[in-house]
């Protein structure tokens, strides 16, 4: 493991700009997204997708809301809900919605199966795909990302932490770092 990799808010910002835009140049037709951030760190990333995509398409309706997968983790046993967490707060009918899951990293795809699993607890989407800011690869569900930002390269001993600051965007940051060790 060598030294910690960061990279920067200018090329995060690009890289939530390139998301913005491959969403709206696939949903041409669609005049009706919902973008549901998953709790925690999908949230803001969803905020700020929704605003770049209402600011380039006036014209389309862009929601944007909260998935809160907490309750269908397969590891909640191992890791309780923690005291902050972010409800579930869908602010469109989900049925035939044309639906966006959104989170900042896309590891072994255990978040997105659980988003999918609350997801569908509150109605049926027309379809549904995945936006990630990072994608680290290390996969252990059979998930990709159809909009990925960015790709970073982290090993087994390492994590991929995302810093997406609403009040100064210019702190925001992508870190790659040794892994806590935990005492079990």
């Amino acid at each position: 493991m060598g030294t910690p990799k960061t990279i920067g808010s200018g090329e995060i910002h690009a890289a939530i700009e390139r998301l913005a835009e491959a969403i709206s140049s696939r949903h041409t037709g669609d005049q009706r997204l919902l973008l549901l951030g998953i709790a925690n760190g999908g949230v803001e990333l969803a905020r700020r997708l929704a605003a770049s995509l209402a600011r380039t398409s006036p014209a389309r309706s862009v929601t944007a809301g909260t998935v809160d997968i907490s309750f269908h983790r397969d590891d909640i046993g191992r890791h309780p809900i923690p005291k902050e967490f972010a409800p579930t707060h869908i602010p469109a009918d989900v049925h035939g919605a044309m639906v966006i899951l959104v989170d900042d990293v896309l590891f072994s795809g255990r978040t997105v199966k659980a988003a999918l699993d609350e997801l569908f607890d509150h109605g049926r989407p027309r379809k549904v795909e995945l936006a990630v800011l990072v994608d680290r690869s290390g996969r252990l569900l059979p998930v990709a990302a159809d909009y990925t930002g960015l790709t970073v390269t982290a090993g087994p001993d390492e994590r991929v932490m995302v810093t997406l600051d609403p009040k100064n965007p210019k702190a925001d940051a992508v870190s790659v770092l040794p892994n806590r060790k935990s005492k079990i």
